[in-house]
């Protein structure tokens, strides 16, 4: 998990908060409006065309982050603060001191990205808008619920200079949080990268120990977490979890490390008693792994246990179709793709086109349909892979 990916994933979290938040901007703008309505002396039609304005604008960010997907973007956060801003300066025109409440939501919006510079700019921003709202609300006052003034100069004095000291208070105020907030978040993002740096680093080595001993080459791992990569990325799973996929498949055939070396370098068949021992294996990975926390190890646990099992039912355990998780699924084409193109001792690999041909033989047999689909449109980087990390020891 890189800095860059957590960051990413962060602001995908915040966008989705901040377009719920513009979403319950909506309907207290729908409240607001009812109580403008049966309250307020002001012309009924010129209310609803800008309360409707308002509620499209707040219902912008939503369309923005959840339709069109722009989750992810740092710069999605000001497309959310321009919405709420703009609807702060319609309301402030129209309705003037009424509307004052909403003033403050520029700042909590700002707040939530946890950037002091945003925080920053959005009171500027505020501002201006504060400037504005209140010269078009005297500039129009016979239309608006404006004020009584006669000069612009008085309507600075009580209420443009007194606003804006508010939004810099508040803005103050919000700078501190963000700041202490920021740090925070900037620790405990770097104790997570650590930790499943740490995390990942001793699956490597667990999953090196478990495929040496049975005279494979820690070259098998690394292709089959690239090839989960693939396969994971093409299912639509986000950049984290395929990265936790990735490193959880390392430990696949952590089950290994209880099977004799006599059983696992037999060169020859193995006898009934010998292969129900070797099926064993994948029991012994989910006992191995079933107790330890946290998602990645989950990740783990499930593939160590299922990556034998076949879409028809014929595999160690008798799992079948969707019995078997997804991610087993995809184990199971890229583990078996990885072995049949591996030289090893007691046999030489075949070649990529070969292999080609027999996974798209098991589609429905050994492999679910859909993900030899998968496989069969991202082949071209399965061999890319291969042909990356060779194994360095020949048999």
């Amino acid at each position: 998990m890189e800095q860059n990916n957590v960051i990413k994933e962060n602001y995908r979290k915040i966008n989705q908060i901040s377009a719920r938040c513009m979403r319950v901007v909506a309907f207290i703008l729908l409240l607001f409006f009812a109580y403008c309505y049966f309250t307020i002396e002001i012309d009924t039609t010129l209310l609803m065309i800008f309360f409707a304005t308002a509620i499209i604008v707040a219902l912008i960010p939503t369309l923005v982050i959840n339709v069109f997907k722009f989750d992810s973007s740092s710069s999605t956060k000001y497309i959310v603060l321009l919405c709420i801003c703009a609807i702060c300066t319609i309301m402030l025109t129209v309705l003037s001191s009424y509307a004052f409440p909403i003033m403050i939501f520029p700042i909590l919006i700002a707040s939530l990205y946890y950037n002091q510079t945003f925080v920053l700019f959005a009171s500027l921003l505020m501002s201006a808008n504060v400037f504005l709202s209140n010269y078009l609300s005297y500039r129009f006052r016979d239309i608006f619920v404006g004020n009584e003034f006669n000069d612009f100069t008085d309507v600075l004095i009580s209420y443009v200079i007194p606003h804006i000291a508010l939004v810099f208070g508040m803005s103050v105020v919000a700078y501190s949080i963000v700041l202490r907030n920021s740090m925070m978040i900037d620790t405990a993002i770097d104790t997570a990268i650590t930790m499943q740096n740490n995390q990942k680093g001793l699956i490597y080595s667990f999953a090196e120990i478990s495929e040496s001993k049975s005279k494979y080459t820690g070259e098998h791992i690394k292709r089959v977490a690239e090839y989960m990569k693939v396969l994971g990325k093409a299912s639509g799973f986000d950049d984290e979890f395929v990265e936790q996929l990735s490193t959880a498949s390392m430990m696949h055939d952590i089950g290994k490390l209880m099977i004799s070396e006599e059983i696992l370098d037999k060169p020859d068949k193995l006898t009934d008693e010998e292969y129900l021992i070797m099926k064993n294996h994948v029991l012994y990975g989910e006992a191995l792994l079933e107790k330890c926390p946290g998602e990645m190890m989950h990740l783990a646990c499930v593939l160590a246990k299922e990556h034998h099992e076949r879409w028809d039912g014929s595999g160690y355990l008798g799992m079948k179709g969707e019995e078997i998780s997804y991610i087993s699924r995809l184990m199971a084409v890229c583990d078996v793709f990885d072995a049949l193109t591996s030289d090893r001792y007691y046999k030489k690999g075949w070649s990529l086109e070969d292999t080609f041909d027999e996974i798209i033989k098991l589609s429905g047999k050994h492999f679910d349909p859909k993900v030899v689909k998968l496989f069969i449109q991202h082949f071209d980087e399965f061999k890319a892979i291969h042909n990356k990390i060779p194994d360095k020891q020949k048999y």
